[in-house]
């Protein structure tokens, strides 16, 4: 059974917990990291088994993985300022980024 998701590849989140903004860059449909990066860095315990995105924060250089059930759609309909979205997308119109084809 395919596992949907709320957010898609391009769409600019919002991380509720922690504030930041950012853009999908990747999802998993369910969590793909090791046993010992869940239990060090996702203290809150969220679902593995829902999706998983891999997210470049605004403002930043970084990238983080992130739990379906901490995001939210971001309204400020505001382009991304990473470094890595030149990486991912090639352009960003009407309040989201398109995927770059190779």
């Amino acid at each position: 059974m395919k596992t949907r998701t709320k957010f898609y590849i391009g769409q600019i989140v919002h991380h509720r917990r922690f504030g930041c903004r950012g853009v999908v860059a990747d999802v998993d449909p369910e969590f793909n990291g090791s046993d010992s990066w869940y239990d060090s860095v996702a203290r809150s315990r969220p679902p593995r088994n829902r999706p998983w995105y891999r997210v470049l924060v605004d403002g930043a250089e970084q990238e983080t993985y992130v739990s379906e059930h901490h995001l939210e759609p971001d309204m400020q309909a505001q382009p991304v300022s990473n470094p890595s979205v030149l990486r991912y997308f090639q352009t960003y119109e009407n309040g989201r980024y398109r995927v770059t084809t190779h």
